[in-house]
This record gives structure tokens, C-alpha cells and sequence, in this order.
């Protein structure tokens, strides 16, 4: 058991509100685990050296802070600063069909989200379950189709921890866009988790910008739940920090749902990111595509796992999982583990993965056509990745991303 844990277990104690029945089941699950090392498959190529004896303040809740500016976006704007909700959510014009709250709050989506679509086998998803006082309940109703992207914007200032929730109920028939905005550089550690639960015919637009740096610990997860011909378009864009790990669970609970799962991670020279997915198609006639991108930096360390996870019962299922990686040197590291787990006889699934370094062949030509290195790097680097890019919904978050890929792929470069 690490020092920091140890404190966790001691400051849960201390919190008492509405969820606290919730909170304490979490507490008995959280106090019978270990603390993982090399040994524990989840945690194999990332070690928590950086967090097991943390020391760091808890935010005062006076800090405020602005949402970043995309021009043509015109999204309804949540802003938490160090794990402190600073939107005064009584003073949002709201679209009709949606309510908001918080979570301190008692309301019956939290109620019937809250660590029910997280499934409890994540660590720092316990710990986020025990100490998030601070979140957000969105609720959207049966037949809204809410056209206003919903943004929930996360600034990690250095020096502090923090836990943030957020739970989200998309009612059936309904349409949402949700945005998971989270930035930070300094030396901090914040979990943010979010739960979703997708409704009957209900469809979701979801973005992940996990877009922390530097000294900055980010630990989360998006978990979503889909009922019958539910319908989600997710995209995940990752930064590497100094530890930055994430979780993405996928349930297909109702027949005929469909997820497309699209991720990118871009990791400067000596960071680390860790992503893990699980899709557990537990219904028939269900439908996953799963892709995933990464660009390394030198000495940088990236992980993916991907599951697909086909049950007994989960005939006429169709699943794809594909992940493609650029190492920019020789120096740079991938441990990819694309895996297929199928109890059904009737179903059509793929998976594969591939390593790369630089093709030397298009560098040349490039060069060969004046075109200068630092550019030509560039641009074979964005080609990478702008098909993720471009197969996003948003058009306004598309052009968005371009020139902030761009100016990082040339850090990137110069760094090498």
C-alpha cells in the first residue's frame, strides 16, 4: 500500500453527504485492493512511482478561469478549476429538454449513475468515487435533441490534487454533443471520471481532450452504457504528461447499439500516456469500430490495450479494433496489446496492429521536391493523423484541432 493511498483511505472516511452509502461500498472495494506494480496486468508498462508518496494541497475553491475560445463551437460552457466547479449553473440559459445540477446535489440521474456504469474494478475509479464532491449531473429528456455542445472544461493548476465527476443521462430518443475538456502542465495530480448512460434510440456525440503536459499526473475515464439501437460517435485525443492514464469502457446492453471509438495520442520526448479500452458486447446484433493512432516522441512511452469483449449470447455482432503507431526515433516506445475475447459462434470481428518508424521513401520525395525537412516531418506526422481528425462530427472542433496539432507535432520535432 503506498503512502498516498493510505491517505486517500483516511481523508474518505471523512466525507459525508448524500452518496455516502455509495461512497462507503466503494471504500470496503478500494481497501481490499492492491497497490499495483509490474506484477498487475493492468499496470504492466506504467508504473505509479510518481504518485505512491504524493504530497499536495487541495484547492481553496477561489480560483476562476475562462473556457478556451473555439471560434464557430457556441458550446454551453462547465469550467472547473482544480477540481471546483467556478460556473454559477443558475445563471445558465439552458436549451429546452436539459437540466443540470451539481452533483452535491441529491437528484435520481445521480442516483441511478453514479458508479453504476464505472465498472469497479478500476483503482483510481474507486478513489474517484470516494473523494469527488465536486461534478456535474446532466440530464438530458426523452425525444430532446439538444444541438448546443455541452462543455465540461478541467484546469489543473500545479501544486494541487483534485477529483472531479461528471454523470450524464441521454434520454431515450434524444441527441446530445457532451465535450470532456481537460488541460494542465504543472506538477498536480487530478482524477476526472464521467458516466454515461445512453438510452433507448438515443445518440451521443462525445469528445475526450486529455490535453495535460509536462509535470501534470491525469488519471480518468469515459464509460458509457448503450440500450437498445443506441448510438455514440466518441473521439479521445490525448496528450503525454508525466503520467497521463485513462480508461474507456464501452457497454452494448441493448441489441442493435453502435459505438465508433476513434483515439489519437501525440507524446512529446520522455512522457507517458496509458490507454486502456474494454468493449463489452453483451447484446445481439451489435456494432463496434474501434481506432486508434499514435505518434511517439523520443524516449517517450506509450501503452495501448484494447478488448473487445464478445459475450455468449451476443450473436450477429460486428467489431473491429485497429491500432497504428509512429515511432518518431528509435528511442521512442509502444507496448500495443489488441485482443479479441469471443464466446459467440455467429459474428464477424478483426483486429490488428502495427509499428512504424518514418518512411524514409516519402521523406525523400518530399525533400526531393524542396520541401524542408522540419515541414516535410510535419506534414507526414498530420498525415497520420487527420483521417481522426476529419471523421469527427464537429466541424467547428476539426478545424480547431488542425493548427493546435500542427504547432505541437513542430515542438515535437524540434525536440527530437
Amino acid at each position: 500500500m503506498s503512502q498516498w493511498l493510505n491517505h486517500v483511505l483516511e481523508r474518505a472516511s471523512t466525507v459525508d453527504d448524500w452518496l455516502s452509502p455509495v461512497r462507503a461500498q466503494a471504500l470496503d472495494t478500494l481497501k481490499q485492493q492492491q497497490w499495483p506494480t509490474r506484477r498487475t496486468e493492468a499496470w504492466r508498462y506504467t508504473s505509479l512511482h510518481p504518485v505512491a508518496d504524493l504530497e499536495l494541497k487541495s484547492s481553496t475553491g477561489n480560483a476562476t478561469a475562462e473556457a478556451p475560445v473555439i471560434e464557430g463551437l457556441n458550446s454551453l460552457d462547465l469550467v472547473f478549476v482544480d477540481g471546483q466547479l467556478s460556473t454559477d449553473i443558475s445563471k445558465l440559459k439552458l436549451p429546452e429538454g436539459i437540466t443540470i445540477s451539481e452533483l452535491s446535489a441529491p437528484s435520481e440521474p445521480a442516483e441511478a449513475i453514479f458508479a453504476q456504469v464505472k465498472p469497479s474494478r478500476h483503482l483510481f475509479g474507486l478513489v474517484n468515487d470516494v473523494l469527488a464532491q465536486q461534478g456535474v449531473v446532466i440530464d438530458i429528456a426523452a425525444g430532446a435533441k439538444v444541438e448546443q455542445p455541452i462543455r465540461i472544461v478541467n484546469f489543473a493548476s500545479a501544486g494541487i490534487e483534485s477529483h472531479q465527476r461528471t454523470l450524464v443521462r441521454v434520454g431515450e430518443n434524444a441527441q446530445a454533443t457532451i465535450i470532456e475538456h481537460g488541460s494542465g502542465s504543472g506538477n498536480s495530480l487530478n482524477t476526472v471520471f464521467a458516466e454515461y448512460d445512453i438510452a433507448e434510440k438515443a445518440r451521443l456525440e462525445h469528445y475526450r481532450f486529455a490535453l495535460h503536459e509536462g509535470e501534470a499526473i491525469h488519471i480518468g475515464g469515459s464509460h458509457f452504457k448503450l440500450h437498445d439501437h443506441a448510438r455514440l460517435n466518441s473521439t479521445l485525443i490525448g496528450y503525454g504528461s508525466q503520467l497521463t492514464r485513462l480508461d474507456v469502457d464501452i457497454e452494448h446492453a441493448g441489441e442493435h447499439a453502435f459505438a465508433k471509438f476513434n483515439n489519437v495520442y501525440l507524446l512529446a520526448p520522455r512522457q507517458h500516456f496509458d490507454l486502456h479500452s474494454t468493449i463489452e458486447h453483451a447484446s445481439p446484433n451489435g456494432t463496434t469500430e474501434e481506432n486508434a493512432r499514435g505518434i511517439i516522441g523520443d524516449r517517450a512511452k506509450a501503452v495501448f490495450n484494447g478488448r473487445i469483449h464478445i459475450h455468449r449470447h451476443a450473436q450477429k455482432t460486428l467489431a473491429e479494433l485497429n491500432n497504428r503507431n509512429l515511432l518518431l526515433t528509435r528511442g521512442a516506445q509502444i507496448n500495443t496489446k489488441p485482443e479479441l475475447e469471443i464466446y459467440a459462434d455467429d459474428v464477424q470481428c478483426a483486429h490488428g496492429a502495427t509499428v512504424a518508424e518514418i518512411d524514409e521513401e516519402a521523406l525523400y520525395y518530399m525533400l526531393t521536391r524542396g520541401i524542408d525537412r522540419q515541414q516535410a516531418l510535419v506534414m507526414l506526422n498530420f498525415g497520420f493523423v487527420q483521417e481522426m481528425v476529419f471523421q469527427m462530427p464537429n466541424k467547428a472542433l476539426a478545424d480547431w484541432l488542425q493548427p493546435i496539432l500542427k504547432t505541437r507535432f513542430e515542438s515535437m520535432m524540434e525536440k527530437q
